[in-house]
């Protein structure tokens, strides 16, 4: 953490109450130096345009070169995520290529094969209903998401997104809290909240780390500490805040509409497999992919109707 960072809740909580934005918070910033310092008038107008000046180049430069890496780093990670697909793509056809190969059998070679098969199904058939009954008896003893896909507990209450967690954590001061009086301590998988000189009234680790450099905290109406923090993997669900805490069950997370239409194209897709091949299993259902395998081969056997699939074994 530089040095500067120390002082980033303070721009923050300034920056929430000026609704004018940045153009505004310049305004007040300027508006201060010419009222309480003598910014203006100490060394003249033009040295203080130039000191002006050199600090933007110097963190505008840096501002430039970060916000470089970052697009380098997300069209590195683009073309691993074109390869990977281009890979997948290739298995799959292969697979399907392999699923296609007919091989002539015999009526007592066919008659055994399906007597195999029959004892095969009622056993997986046994163990998917165990497997089942076994995972809804562990979910019975999970929390049930609330509203905003987390939870409701005594000393707080925590929200998600795939991209970000908020926690609203209530402070009993008997007076108005603000910035001065609070310890807010957030670290890459640890949270601290609470009052100076008291013991804190969060304190734990965290289930996933984060990224420390993009949360931030604000007092609400001096009566709360409301934290937001960024996961690091935005592909899942957290099913707690912290690791002390009753996991909730993330089967039953219900993403918004409107938070999936601020993903880009590609994510939002990969997004939306995921819930649906989640959804198709909890169902005992074929996922997509296993769905489109069988789609491709029931089209294999339309366009031949020449082939007597009934006597013959595939694999």
């Amino acid at each position: 953490m530089s040095e500067y960072e120390r002082f980033d809740s303070v721009f923050l909580s300034l920056a929430q109450q000026l609704s004018g934005g940045v153009p505004q918070l310049f305004d007040v910033l300027f508006e201060f130096l010419a009222r309480k310092t003598d910014f203006y008038s100490g060394a003249g107008v033009d040295q203080a345009r130039a000191l002006l000046l050199e600090k933007f180049e110097k963190h505008g430069g840096k501002a430039m070169r970060e916000a470089e890496e970052a697009k380098k780093r997300k069209e590195e990670q683009e073309r691993k995520l074109a390869e990977k697909r281009a890979a997948q793509k290739a298995k799959e056809e292969e697979e399907f290529r392999n699923a296609a190969k007919v091989v002539e059998i015999t009526d007592e070679e066919a008659a055994e094969f399906e007597k195999e098969q029959a004892k095969k199904t009622a056993v997986e058939s046994t163990s998917e209903k165990k497997e089942k009954e076994d995972g809804e008896e562990e979910d019975s003893n999970l929390i049930k998401p609330n509203s905003g896909n987390g939870a409701d507990l005594a000393k707080y209450q925590w929200t998600q997104t795939l991209q970000e967690v908020e926690v609203r954590i209530p402070i009993n001061a008997g007076f108005a809290i603000k910035s001065r009086d609070v310890v807010v301590k957030i670290e890459k998988t640890s949270v601290t909240v609470g009052l100076k000189n008291q013991p804190p009234v969060v304190d734990g680790k965290l289930p996933n780390p984060i990224k420390v450099e993009n949360c931030n905290w604000v007092i609400e109406n001096g009566k709360a500490i409301v934290l937001t923090l960024e996961k690091i993997n935005d592909m899942e669900w957290w099913n707690r805040f912290l690791d002390s805490d009753p996991p909730i069950n993330t089967k039953e997370v219900k993403p918004e509409n409107s938070k999936l239409s601020d993903l880009d194209g590609e994510t939002r897709a990969m997004v939306e497999k995921m819930m649906y091949d989640q959804r198709q299993k909890e169902m005992g259902l074929p996922t997509s992919d296993e769905k489109k395998k069988n789609d491709m081969l029931a089209q294999f056997m339309k366009q031949h109707p020449e082939m007597d699939f009934s006597n013959a074994k595939i694999g």
